[in-house]
């Protein structure tokens, strides 16, 4: 597919009684613009090229089916018939669909005209090959529509290419149009009037500029921050549209939950501020647990997490961990866990969490939980650094993959190897010793030759 500017200069959107077929166009006397945006015909050539009917003479059709369909074979000619009339009832929908395109010749493997987008006309030409494949057409617009298709000229290639006919990618051509000038207009947006900036001034006054973090230069994003009881810093990025305040700003936070916050026409920043404190101060203790295991424990996963974060990989030991999901709203109640390591390992560490699991105090925090009921002591940051707990998977010798660590480890006590989940896979995979039940496979251990078994879970890595 080619797409074409056709342009000589000087081209607006035609008004709406000047059309293909009407009088003025016909003869040429449309009174701007056509000369540049449809090319030079003589009197009778453009009555042929243009003309005043709309309709396709369906008898026309009819007659060439059964001139077509003259033969020995009645089924040939049924056959025949029935495309003929598919071809028909297509170009019937692309008549009532796109009024203002019309063939330019018999074969129809010309259309020229108009396409319509939000009350605009656009002109347009589609050249089509012998056998009318779209993949192999031509495209050619005028220089306001390629202007407005400027960065979506890949997508008009593919939906050319993948269209069954005309009328589906004219369908679709219209839908990206439609896309297209919408984002326009939001592009170009008239700025607010004067008000519009005086009362956000005013209420970033009354808020306190110091807790104002950035403003682009249109006042239309605007960050703001809040401390919480334990002095952390939180921050909130308001999105205003063009008819703030009658309609709410898009508010953006790093919350494990949902912020919606409630909002009425007489509202504002300051309304949407007391709401962001009110729901930071709810999130308090839930912070304050996830900073303890941060601050206290080694956390492998994930490597920096954001305040949103409610899951943490904790280290055990060598090879071995803990990954628990904490509930925001009841964050010292008993987390989901599961343990990762070798199975001789990680067994004894299940078995004393359900033998221990009535000790767990909600009134304790969860890492003090999580020691009384595992009877452990997790390793120190003080003490042990990162790396006596992180090996490199024995299969791509490398420690992280696509954001995921080894979480795979051989459970001969004798060699301990961790892999990636999809690298253990695929190695297993290629063994022809190797047999899968359900979503476990049963194989060696790359390293020791040991048996190993691999269950695939639908965990994000």
């Amino acid at each position: 597919m080619t797409l074409v500017s056709q342009s000589c200069g000087l081209e607006r959107n035609l008004p709406s009684h000047y059309r293909l077929g009407s009088p003025d166009v016909a003869s040429g006397r449309a009174p701007f613009g056509l000369a540049c945006a449809l090319p030079s015909f003589p009197p009778a050539e453009s009555s042929r090229i243009f003309p005043p009917r709309l309709g396709f003479p369906l008898r026309g059709v009819q007659a060439q089916a059964d001139c077509a369909c003259a033969g020995p074979s009645r089924s040939r000619a049924s056959l025949c018939l029935s495309g003929l009339r598919a071809m028909a009832v297509t170009e019937a929908s692309l008549l009532r669909q796109c009024p203002l395109l019309l063939p330019q010749n018999r074969s129809k493997t010309v259309y020229e005209g108009f396409i319509s987008a939000q009350g605009r006309d656009f002109h347009l030409k589609v050249v089509l090959p012998e056998d009318l494949q779209l993949k192999n057409a031509r495209l050619l617009c005028s220089w306001q529509l390629r202007t407005i298709l400027s960065g979506y000229h890949q997508i008009v290639q593919q939906r050319m290419q993948h269209s069954p006919d005309l009328m589906s990618f004219m369908m679709e051509l219209k839908m990206l149009l439609e896309v297209a000038l919408k984002n326009r207009q939001e592009l170009y947006a008239p700025p607010p009037p004067p008000q519009f900036y005086s009362s956000l001034i005013e209420e970033i006054g009354t808020l306190g500029w110091d807790r104002l973090v950035y403003v682009d230069t249109c006042f239309s994003t605007i960050k703001l921050k809040a401390e919480d009881a334990s002095g952390r810093e939180h921050l909130i990025t308001l999105k205003l549209k063009a008819k703030y305040p009658a309609e709410s700003p898009d508010c953006f936070v790093d919350f494990p939950v949902p912020f919606s916050a409630s909002w009425t026409p007489q509202s504002s920043l300051i309304s949407i501020y007391s709401q962001f404190l009110a729901a930071i101060e709810s999130l308090k203790a839930f912070w304050d647990v996830m900073d303890e295991i941060d601050e206290k424990t080694w956390v492998l996963e994930p490597e920096k997490p954001p305040r949103s974060a409610t899951a943490r990989r904790i280290a055990l030991g060598n090879n071995v961990s803990i990954n628990i999901e904490v509930d925001p709203r009841h964050p010292t109640m008993l987390p989901e866990c599961f343990f990762l390591g070798a199975d001789h390992v990680v067994k004894p560490l299940g078995i004393k969490l359900s033998r221990n699991i009535h000790l767990w105090d909600p009134e304790n925090s969860v890492l003090q939980n999580l020691k009384d009921v595992l009877e452990i002591d997790f390793p120190a940051r003080a003490i042990l650094e990162k790396s006596d707990f992180t090996m490199d998977c024995g299969i791509c010798y490398a420690y992280q993959l696509d954001g995921a660590i080894p979480d795979q480890v051989c459970d001969n006590s004798q060699c301990g190897q961790p892999f990636h989940q999809i690298c253990l896979y695929e190695w297993l995979r290629g063994l022809l010793t190797s047999r899968q039940s359900f979503n476990i496979i049963f194989g060696e251990c790359p390293y020791c030759s040991k048996p190993i078994t691999l269950k695939m879970s639908g965990r994000k890595h």
